[in-house]
């Protein structure tokens, strides 16, 4: 079997996601397949190109070499298949719209707006944990449109061919066990807060644990932060009374955790929704961002902590983007 590009991808996606597991959802195969997919490469080049490790998998020498290689090949040839494609009047059909998204509570409301301004559509969709990836996938046309988020201060950096459109600023709130102390508050002191075990998402090229760690270096405490998680796995790990962390203030509270403001609303996070100036899209652009931001007014509201703390903030549930 003779090395492809498509194996370069699974190299690149295992590298950047930290595990096999995460690597398939971003793939859409399955962990076993992927697994098996990185044995026949290693077999190809020669040697192990990952190594286990307590937080995960990382990458050894040879697969840095390969990582290197890869990370300099596939920008061209993506921006070759996205050329050729648009040369051959293929690329963006106005019958399927590609749309993204982090993990916000807005991706429903785009798909709404879409179909319902372009009916004919087929509308399919990808998510990530960080941003980066879904704006090179815009930038190389294999997105029409996503929704991505940043940090006051950590904006992400505009690229050629697409529009980056704030939506709204909202304030993080504090995820606690529901057995929690701190749970009995209207709100919470961060000072306080980042006295207990963390549970935080892995680095990632978005640059959210660096603002992060830029606001808690202001109150002078560094809080330990044993537990490295995401999404579900990092609310179980919280659910279990073993850490507290951060949320988006639109988190809906489930059972066995509680949600709860920030006293001195000290951290904020910022929806952007971007598209391409000349796709599908562009002539709809204001309205999907109408749509898209009253959808966004509609979650809030089915927030009890977060439509609180905008009835007793409502200058800054107005604050500008």
């Amino acid at each position: 079997m003779d090395l492809e590009v498509r194996h370069l991808r699974v190299v690149c996606a295992i590298a950047e996601s930290g595990s096999l597991t995460r690597a398939a959802a971003s793939l859409r195969m399955t962990q076993p397949g992927v697994s098996a997919q990185l044995r026949r490469i290693e077999r190809m080049l020669g040697g192990a190109l990952f190594e286990r490790r307590r937080a995960g998998i990382a990458p050894t020498a040879l697969g840095e070499l390969v990582l290197t290689r890869s990370r300099a090949i596939l920008p061209s040839i993506d921006g070759l298949l996205a050329d050729t494609a648009r040369a051959a009047g293929s690329q963006s059909a106005p019958n399927r719209i590609r749309l993204g998204s982090v993990g916000a509570p807005l991706l429903g409301h785009l798909i709404l707006a879409v179909r319902e301004l372009l009916p004919e559509a087929e509308v399919t969709t990808r998510c990530q944990y960080s941003p980066l990836p879904l704006l090179d996938d815009l930038a190389a046309d294999r997105l029409e449109a996503a929704i991505l988020g940043d940090n006051p201060g950590r904006e992400l950096q505009p690229r050629d061919g697409v529009i980056l459109q704030p939506l709204v600023m909202e304030p993080v709130f504090a995820l606690l066990p529901a057995t929690h102390p701190l749970a009995a508050d209207e709100e919470v002191s961060l000072t306080r807060l980042l006295k207990e075990e963390w549970a935080v998402p892995r680095p990632e090229g978005d640059r959210t644990r660096e603002y992060w760690s830029s606001i808690f270096a202001l109150t002078g405490e560094h809080p330990h932060t044993p537990y490295e998680a995401e999404g579900r796995q990092l609310i179980e790990v919280v659910r279990a009374g073993l850490a507290v962390s951060l949320c988006q203030a639109t988190f809906i509270e489930v059972p066995g955790v509680v949600v709860r403001p920030l006293a001195g609303n000290p951290l904020w996070y910022r929806h952007v929704l971007a598209w391409h100036p000349d796709g599908p899209l562009a002539a709809r652009g204001d309205e999907i961002l109408r749509r898209v931001r009253d959808g966004y007014l509609a979650t809030s509201a089915a927030s009890p902590v977060y439509a609180r703390w905008r009835q007793h903030h409502p200058h800054l549930a107005r604050r500008p983007t």
